[in-house]
């Protein structure tokens, strides 16, 4: 099942974000098969990260919690917070 996580950083975290990124890409390349698609979300001014958002194929709740728990943006208290919920991919549209 597919499951969007959007997460917001702390104000003023951006040094935090910076200092976890490469644990926290190895831990996305770790799980890359469950991905579908994720990045930063970025400030008005499309250059500073303040968030993520993630969409990933896992069984269920408890695995995504899992995942999260593990990844080192949420180990360091980067996250303000987090929102999962279910997601239905429509388009583009997938390949039959």
């Amino acid at each position: 099942m597919a499951f969007m996580i959007y997460c917001l950083d702390k104000p003023n975290h951006l040094e935090v974000r910076m200092a976890n990124r490469p644990a926290h890409v190895e831990h996305l390349i770790k799980h890359e098969s469950q991905l579908v698609t994720g990045g930063p979300l970025l400030s008005p001014d499309g250059e500073t990260m303040i968030g993520s958002l993630l969409v990933v194929d896992m069984p269920d709740r408890a695995a995504v919690d899992t995942f999260l728990a593990a990844d080192p943006y949420s180990k360091a208290g980067l996250f303000q917070s987090v929102t999962v919920t279910p997601y239905r991919n429509v388009f583009p549209r997938a390949a039959k």
